[in-house]
């Protein structure tokens, strides 16, 4: 086609019953609206029976009405290999009530394979999710009863045990960019993400399936840079204008440049959090920070740790990334979450999780909804919802260090911080801490196996699984250890002297933590690549010598 720009109803009528759709999106970045609404409007209008399979590496959706969610409709679609399922809620509701078939494998594994499937290999060879949900012994990733193809299988490959992931064709890719000329060549210059556009649109290409791409402005053939092309007119077959408000950069903001590189902002400016448990927690981990280091924060909790970062004037000694592909500057939460101001830039999605799943972590900070004695930690499912793993099995498997961040008791809690002591005023309804997990993301015998350091941060305690369990390492001035801990626990740790948690960490006022790098010698400010795969870097230092901490101090 000479002229590839149509609408996307036109669009859409090219998707057959039965197709597999790999869906570009990380929350609102990347998420092709204007296509999606059109396919909802086809069955709406029509009845016809869809009978899709969605593919979906992280969860293109706002947890309300956009992005997938607009796809759940019985008999629109028949199976959904997802990585992250918290954002498309009323597609997961048809996942848990079994109305679909269902996966949820590692967001970074779906992401490597569209490769694999584009090179018309067998599929992705990887360690990441053994021991888990998602390998075979565990479930292989298969969300209810209906479900009953292997997606996953376990090999053993010069005696090791690897996981591989099954490719299978893509019918139709729908993703999106900014500019499209008339020949389908697409740039993303306004967009934050560059995501897997790229190896989502071969794969389908190479699999004989079509290739949809939404954009929000069109040029004429020629007129583009070659180098700022992003996905190549030979591999588009559809071209979608969107209507604005159908396009927008994430779903919190219509368009920030500097989200796309595009303007550097000041960045302190940027609000302070609020002197609560978040904060404290947030502001411990902070203190995990390696100097000179590359570290992951996850989604939830871990997100504040980038505030107080800035807060803390230590943002220069610390490379923050995301999993979407940004590196450098200063992650943003809610829903611009896998966004950066200020990135130092911004690579594909598979890529980020080639460099994540070979080690190039030093530290990860990532959420936990249940954790037990063996140190094992849940985010995918429990209490009845389906929040789905995301990159969390990829990121937590590879870092060298890792530090789960959450408050000690959910729904309810409320705390109360005076003279630099914590006291815990109403405890939630619900316990993190408990007996066994209903379902492991996190291994932390597998964990173990390997050497990983880990540690379990909350606003009353720390807690580091050892080689002889879950250890009560640090306990929050104030804190009854037998009432405020033991108590609210479905087991018990080991408590053997535990420490006072740093004091700076109960004070409304900044820590201080740019001046403390001033105490660390030319030697501990700077590392060899070698040396940080052989041992943690050291955090931030801390200012004041911990102190034991009995119950009641």
């Amino acid at each position: 086609m000479s002229n590839k720009i149509v609408s996307a109803d036109e669009a859409v009528a090219a998707i057959r019953t039965g197709c597999t759709v790999s869906v570009s999106g990380f929350v609102g970045v990347g998420t092709p609206d204007e296509v999606l609404l059109a396919l909802e409007r086809r069955y709406n209008d029509t009845g016809l029976s869809g009978e899709l399979t969605l593919v979906f590496a992280a969860a293109p959706g706002d947890g309300k009405d956009r992005g997938l969610n607009r796809l759940a409709h019985p008999g629109l679609v028949r199976r959904a290999v997802g990585g992250h399922w918290s954002l498309v809620p009323k597609l997961g509701q048809c996942a848990m009530n079994g109305e679909i078939e269902a996966y949820n494998l590692p967001l970074g594994c779906i992401a490597q394979l569209y490769r694999d499937i584009a090179a018309h290999r067998p599929g992705l060879l990887s360690k990441v999710g053994l021991r888990t949900f998602v390998d075979p012994r565990l479930g292989g990733g298969k969300i209810n009863d209906r479900t009953t193809e292997d997606l996953v299988r376990l090999l053993e490959i010069d005696g090791e045990e690897v996981l591989l992931y099954k490719a299978f064709p893509i019918d139709v890719a729908i993703v999106r960019g900014t500019t499209a000329d008339t020949a389908g060549n697409i740039t993303m210059e306004r967009e934050a993400l560059q995501l897997d556009v790229l190896s989502a649109a071969m794969a389908a290409h190479n699999s004989g399936g079509i290739v949809i791409a939404q954009v929000e402005r069109i040029a004429q053939e020629g007129s583009l840079d070659a180098r700022r092309v992003q996905v190549p007119g030979i591999l588009v077959d559809y071209v979608v204008l969107a209507e604005p408000k159908n396009h927008c950069q994430t779903y919190a903001t219509a368009h920030n440049g500097a989200f796309s590189g595009q303007i550097r902002v000041p960045l302190d400016r940027i609000p302070t959090l609020p002197f609560d448990e978040r904060k404290i927690v947030a502001r411990r981990v902070a203190l995990e920070l390696p100097v000179g280091g590359v570290v992951n924060l996850g989604i939830g909790m871990p997100e504040c740790v980038a505030t107080v970062a800035a807060e803390e004037k230590i943002l220069r000694h610390v490379t923050l990334t995301a999993e979407p592909g940004v590196i450098g500057g200063l992650p943003q939460s809610g829903l611009n979450f896998g966004t950066a101001l200020n990135p130092a830039a911004v690579i594909q999605q598979n890529q980020q999780f080639d460099f994540y799943d070979g080690g190039g972590l030093d530290l990860a900070c990532l959420g936990m909804a249940q954790s037990d004695a063996k140190g094992n930690v849940n985010v995918s499912r429990f209490n009845g919802r389906l929040a789905g793993a995301g990159g969390f099995i990829n990121i937590s498997q590879s870092a060298h260090k890792l530090v789960f961040a959450g408050t000690f008791t959910a729904g309810g809690l409320l705390v109360h911080i005076e003279d630099g002591r914590l006291h815990i005023v109403r405890e939630g309804r619900t316990h993190k801490f408990i007996e066994a997990v209903e379902q492991i993301t996190f291994s932390g015998d597998y964990a173990g196996e390997k050497g990983q350091q880990v540690l379990y941060v909350t606003e009353r305690c720390v807690f580091a699984r050892t080689h002889d369990g879950v250890e009560l390492v640090e306990v929050a001035p104030g804190i009854d250890i037998e009432r405020d801990i033991l108590a609210q626990m479905g087991f018990r740790p080991i408590v053997d002297r535990p420490r006072m948690m740093d004091a700076r960490l109960f004070r409304p006022e900044a820590m201080g933590l740019h001046l403390a790098l001033h105490e660390l010698s030319v030697p501990e400010r700077a590392s060899h690549a070698g040396e940080r795969q052989q041992r943690p870097q050291r955090g931030v230092p801390a200012v004041l010598e911990p102190q034991y901490a009995a119950a009641g101090d």
